[in-house]
């Protein structure tokens, strides 16, 4: 049987970019939203906070990035971090078809898009160049990974908004399990932009808690009031577990379960329903029962609807007797990253043997089931297995779990 491994990790997120920082600012049980410059000047939009990365990007050299945006930069950057954990830098089976790539982000450089409705708005050919098509297009951080890396291999570009990083990594997991490459570069990446708050905002579904960033946003409270909008990258070596094991590579947790499902209900309205199957596919995936999770880390955006439909398909597995917590209310919804920062974050708090409470978690909303919400200063816990979920529009649904290396 092929198992398949976490090898190396590599992040770019609001809680910092190295595992031990990221992990102490969860036990510091304080978030990273701030007030967003330049937000209150757009006329009638209510959300003027978002939760930015603080870390000053690598200068790579020009002929590099030219096709990127921030969000391929973000990737790339994580990516580098990634492949130097897992021991594969400069490894020629990065370019022999060992490895492939599996990678997603919501959409490309909103710089690009930018360009390109200027282009409409000004009837101005000008207004484009030769790279804002390649920045802007759904797969540009696939394949520009590919192009930075001189990945050989097969590219899986995933652009499922909220579960383009989960399902990266699902895909990855499916791609080594079916013997096509011993490696995989998984994950997912988003750029900060006013165009990201804007959507949400257009649809009263992000915060105006602008006053207070601290108490934003509010995941499974009653008084929740939408998503705080986040951005960064999130990177996972994934590994054939014998190919791992003979050239000595640390491993962090094995992949043991996936799923993915749609709706195909609503565009926008999620149904509890078929996120339940989607877990229950999950633990059938894995060959375990929901007694054997010791966590679920919970996609928890804060918003009306998404929060209880998830809450309520959550209990409806596992009832009170499973830790839950969600990691949005530290760094916001960073949209295609998130599926893969999350199950970073998930992995290493399973490490530790600590996970992280809910933050602004006050009054739990009945309507989000009796779940054994964590709250003060977080759990301690031995667990073999956790569940990592994401929800995305369109009615797409992940759940990965992943378990403790002996």
């Amino acid at each position: 049987m092929t198992r398949v491994v976490i090898t190396g990790m590599g992040m770019y997120s609001p809680l910092g970019t190295e595992p031990s920082e990221c992990m102490s600012s969860l036990h510091a049980l304080k978030n990273r939203v701030e007030v967003m410059e330049g937000l209150s000047e757009y006329s009638g939009m209510l959300c003027h906070v978002a939760a930015p990365v603080k870390t000053e990007l690598p200068a790579y050299p020009r002929k590099k990035t030219r096709t990127m945006g921030r969000v391929g930069i973000l990737a790339a950057a994580a990516t580098e971090k990634a492949l130097a954990d897992a021991g594969l830098t400069g490894s020629p089976e990065l370019g022999d078809g060992t490895a492939g790539i599996a990678y997603g982000s919501s959409g490309g450089s909103f710089t690009a898009m930018a360009d390109c409705a200027d282009f409409v708005d000004k009837k101005n050919v000008t207004a484009l160049n030769a790279t804002t098509y390649v920045s802007m297009m759904p797969h540009t951080v696939a394949v520009n990974l590919a192009i930075f890396f001189g990945i050989h291999g097969r590219v899986i570009a995933t652009s499922t908004a909220c579960t383009s990083g989960s399902q990266g990594i699902g895909y990855a997991y499916e791609c080594i399990k079916s013997g096509a490459h011993k490696i995989m570069i998984a994950g997912g990446a988003e750029e900060l932009s006013p165009f990201t708050v804007g959507v949400f905002d257009a649809m009263f579904a992000a915060t105006q808690v602008n006053d207070e960033p601290g108490l934003t946003p509010k995941p499974f409270d009653v008084h929740r009031d939408g998503i705080v909008v986040g951005e960064g990258a999130g990177t996972l070596i994934l590994e054939e577990y014998e190919h791992a094991v003979a050239r000595g590579a640390r491993i962090y947790a094995e992949v043991v379960g996936f799923a993915t499902n749609c709706d195909a209900t609503h565009i926008t309205n999620p149904s509890s329903e078929h996120m339940e199957k989607c877990m229950r596919m999950a633990l059938q995936s894995a060959g375990i029962d929901a007694r054997d999770i010791g966590y679920v880390n919970a996609h928890g955006t804060g918003t009306q609807a998404g929060d209880a439909a998830e809450g309520s398909a959550t209990y409806r597995i596992f009832g009170n007797s499973v830790p839950v917590s969600t990691l949005k209310s530290y760094m916001g919804h960073t949209l295609g990253a998130a599926g893969a920062l999350e199950a970073e974050l998930s992995v290493l708090m399973q490490r530790e043997g600590w996970f992280a409470p809910n933050l602004n978690l006050n009054e739990p909303d009945p309507q989000c089931g009796n779940l054994d919400f964590i709250t003060g200063e977080g759990r301690m816990a031995e667990v073999r297995y956790v569940m990592s979920n994401n929800f995305a529009f369109g009615g797409v649904n992940t759940s990965l779990i992943f378990k403790a290396v002996e």
